[in-house]
């Protein structure tokens, strides 16, 4: 049950972040960093980049291809 509510909320919410991405950096303010490492406009492009990770992460969990990754690395350490 646990990876069937990951999924139902890490996609909608990755998708939700991608598409309010430009309320979400008006309401936080630009990162200097960013734009500094990622160029113009490289708030948007950090938070387009976080809710990738966000869709995909939640995604590989629900589906076990992250466990498996995990604990492949954690094997070879």
């Amino acid at each position: 049950m646990n990876k069937v509510l990951v999924f139902l909320l890490g996609l909608p919410l990755g998708l939700l972040v991608m598409i309010y991405r430009y309320k979400i950096v008006q309401f936080t303010g630009k990162l200097d960093w960013a734009e500094e490492k990622l160029g113009a406009g490289g708030t948007y492009t950090l938070v387009i980049i976080i809710s990738f990770v966000i869709w995909i992460g939640s995604l590989m969990y629900s589906l076990g291809t992250l466990d498996g990754i995990f604990l492949s690395l954690i094997k070879y350490l």
